[in-house]
Order: structure tokens, then sequence, then C-alpha cells
């Protein structure tokens, strides 16, 4: 498969001799729309396309400039505008750009778009603007990433860890590993390649020591995976239970607001209703399901089969059991499917006199949080938001420079195999084995660390990370 090399020069900016166009804000209406270009032709285009309020014979590089957009078939003004011209290499993709601040209309943005199209750019292709910003050497693969996490970040906490990325914290890790590995990695094929010279001994005891701290530091942040992967991404969580055991009312009081119909008659929840709620950062996507339960009609009938698929492939599951009234077979036959599902026990309707023993619920569920709950008076509540939290996340997660955390699959797998080849390369050292050994584990990291950010990365996994990106960005 052919790889691609990011090795640039930092006076290497011009990637493509194309231009590019795209509508970089939402589709819809809004007070500011902006239509980005991007490459050697877009100072050109933008001179074609815009008439200054002003007389002004030269644009000045990174001011923004008043004036509308012409047609140039019949001098129409197409909008009254701000442009702003970035000469290269002060931009965002080292590439010179122009940006055209119109009203936020569809057909107005679209119009801009049409005639930059007409004057020689192409319509850009997802994410291509930060794609050209890595291939141009002002990013890297990890930095270009966070972008998109950014983007979808749906807690504060998720911005904090996208933006830990985007500042490079991350790629100041690997190049400063990089360094001290290609530093050893020098001395061992120096004396591998020339063993007749008189070269320096190899420091073996330091160069084990500074591998082993590698391995340490690798693991720790190999480990921030799984609380990383569910800030970034969040989870399912499915509300299950039979019919009126208090479902929709718990959606409701946990959102604050009268999202679902609630009924004193059974079966009033047909379909899945999903909203997502923010629990401490954990963006946490609830779903209200049909209550499980033999089905009285054909509509019924498809309501328990969404809830059940859902229930497969919920992350979470919220099991309620109704404390007013006494386990039944409904209750047994839904905590006989979810057996082997991660859960959480809720035992609502506190505010009612008792029917079932908490002490027979916890025996039943031995592994599982309880939590005792009134969703109708809204009792009890934080506690079962806090058994979601305390369920997810086992550790307090602190974003600092100090402390990286990892919320990337591609990015746990790449470390992985860098604490994999050192981990070896100690091992080798511990037990005498050969240099070529060594050098070998050594190699074998530095390739997975130079695939991480970039250096050499296949144009599948590049595909693949940027058709995630919206045009326009």
């Amino acid at each position: 498969m052919n790889k691609i090399t990011t090795n640039f020069s930092k006076n290497t900016f011009h990637g493509t001799e194309e231009t590019i166009a795209a509508i970089s804000t939402p589709f819809g209406e809004s007070g500011i729309g902006i239509v980005r270009l991007s490459g050697p032709m877009a100072e050109p285009i933008a001179r074609r396309l815009f008439k200054p309020k002003k007389n002004q014979s030269l644009f000045i590089s990174h001011r923004f400039h008043h004036g509308e957009i012409i047609d140039p078939s019949n001098g129409h003004s197409v909008d009254e505008v701000l442009l702003v011209l970035m000469r290269s290499p002060k931009t965002y993709t080292r590439e010179d750009i122009v940006e055209i601040q119109c009203h936020g209309g569809y057909l107005v943005l679209q119009k801009v778009l049409e005639l930059a199209l007409a004057k020689g750019a192409r319509m850009a292709q997802p994410g291509e603007f930060t794609k050209r910003a890595f291939l141009n050497g002002r990013i890297d693969l990890t930095q270009a990433e966070a972008v998109i996490d950014l983007i979808k970040a749906r807690t504060k906490e998720g911005i904090d860890i996208a933006n830990q990325q985007l500042r490079g914290w991350l790629n100041k890790e690997m190049v400063s590993l990089k360094e001290r590995l290609i530093n050893h990695l020098s001395l061992i094929e120096a004396h591998i390649d020339f063993p007749e010279e008189e070269i320096e001994a190899i420091p073996q005891s330091q160069m084990k020591q500074d591998l082993m701290d590698s391995v340490q530091k690798l693991e720790e942040w190999v480990s921030t995976h799984e609380e990383g992967r569910v800030f970034r991404e969040g989870i399912s969580c499915a509300i299950i239970g039979k019919t009126n055991v208090g479902k929709s009312s718990l959606l409701n009081v946990l959102l604050k607001q009268e999202r679902a119909i609630v009924t004193p008659i059974p079966g009033t929840t047909r379909d899945v209703i999903e909203e997502v709620l923010n629990i401490h950062g954990v963006p946490v996507r609830l779903m209200d399901t049909a209550g499980l339960r033999k089905a009285k009609d054909f509509i019924e009938q498809e309501g328990v089969k969404r809830a059940k698929e859902r229930l497969a492939d919920a992350d979470l599951i919220l099991l309620i059991l109704d404390g007013s009234r006494e386990l039944d077979g409904d209750d047994l036959e839904i905590i006989l499917e979810i057996k082997e599902k991660k859960k959480i026990v809720i035992v609502n309707k506190k505010d009612l006199p008792p029917k079932v023993s908490l002490e027979e619920i916890k025996k039943r569920f031995a592994k599982d949080p309880l939590v005792s709950i009134s969703a109708i008076k809204n009792e009890g509540v934080e506690n079962l938001k806090e058994a979601i939290y305390s369920s997810l996340i086992h550790r307090n997660i602190r974003v600092s420079p100090e402390h990286l955390i990892v919320a990337n699959i591609r990015h746990k797998t790449a470390l992985t195999q860098i604490k994999e080849g050192l981990f070896n390369a100690v091992k080798g050292l511990e037990e005498g084995t050969s240099l070529e050994f060594i050098a070998f584990e050594i190699r074998s990291a530095l390739d997975s660390l130079r695939e991480m950010v970039g250096e050499t990365t296949n144009e599948e996994v590049l595909n693949r990370i940027f058709d995630q990106f919206c045009i326009g960005k």
C-alpha cells in the first residue's frame, strides 16, 4: 500500500496547485455565513469577484476589507460582505486563504460559492482544508484528528481533551521520545556496522533505564484511554423495565423537561425516545424504551422489538424495578435477559409503601450498583447520576500537559505497539540479547511512532480520518 511521507521543510507550503472552495458554516439561516478558498488562485479569484467600498489596488494580508461580491456576468451585486485575505505561510493550510463573510442565507452563500467555482476553484472534499494543513506540515496527524474531536465535542471535558491534543501536547511527547530513540538506535547501529572501530561503549544501564521510563509513561497514557473514549464519544444508556415502572418519568426528570409522555396506561411508550444528557462531562445518550412484556398489538410488538435492539447495543443498562409492586414474571424475564450486561439497578417509587425488599434486590445483583429513587418526586436522582458516572470513570481525570488523556483508539493502538517494542528492547538488554535484536525492536517502535503522528501513513488511514470531517473544514 502507498505510504505518504510528510517530512516537509518549513519553506514548503504549496502542497497542491489546485484551489479549493467551500461553505464553511452550517447550512440554514444565520447572521453570518463564510465561503472559504485555499490555494494559489484564492487571491486572483477574490479580486475578480470583490468590489471594495473604497478604492484599493492592493489587499493587505490578515485585514478585513468591506465591499461587495459582484457577479461578473451581469455586474450585479450578490451581497455586501467582509473579505479577509491571508497570505501563506501564516494561514491554516499554509496556502493563500480567502474568507468571504456574507449574510448567512443559503442562497447567498451558494451563489458566492458558484461564482468562485466558475472562476477556477474546485469544490473542496470533506476535511480537505485540514488535510492540507497536515500535508503542508503545519500540524501533525494527531492534531488534525483533534480538530474533528473539537467540532464534535458535546461537553466541556470533551473540548478540554480535544484542545490538549490540538495544542500539540501529545506531539511534543512523541517528538521527545523519537529523538531519544534515534540517539539510542544510532549508537547501537554504529557498533553493529563498525565493530572493528574504537567506538565509545554503549551505556547499557542508562539506555535500559531510559527505555523503561518510556515504557512506564506509555503505559500511563494507554491506561487513560477507556475514560478518554467515554468523554470523547459518550455512551449509550438504555432505560429498561416492564410497563409502568417509571421509565419515562425517569427520562423526564433526568432531562428536566417533559420529553416523554407519562400516563398510567401500560404501553404508552411505543417507540424508543433518545436524548443526550451531560453527566459530569460524560455525554450520555439516554434511550427510553417500550416496556418489555408480551405485546398486545402490532405497534407495541414493534416497540418491544426496538427496545430489545437498543438493549443489545447499549453500553450501560438502567434497569428499573417498581418498589411498590412485588417482582413478577415480566421482571424476572428481563433480569435473566440482561444478566451479563453492565447495569445499574434502580428501585423506583420509594415514595409509596414498599412491596419488595432492597436486601432481596441486593442479593440478586450483588455486583451491580443499586439506587433507590422516586422519579415522580425527584428523590435520589442525583445519587443515580453519581452511580452512572462512577460506573464509567474510575479515576480523577485532570487535563494538563503533565496528564495526557488518550481518547482515540488509533492512538492507543500505536502507543501500545511502541510500548511493546521498547519493552522487548529492555528485556533484550537484561538478557544480553544481540544488538541486532535490540535495534530491530527500537526501529519497530519508531515505525509505530511515525505512523501515529503521520510521518509515514498509508492513504487508506488518511482517507478514513478526513472523511469524518464536514466539507469546509
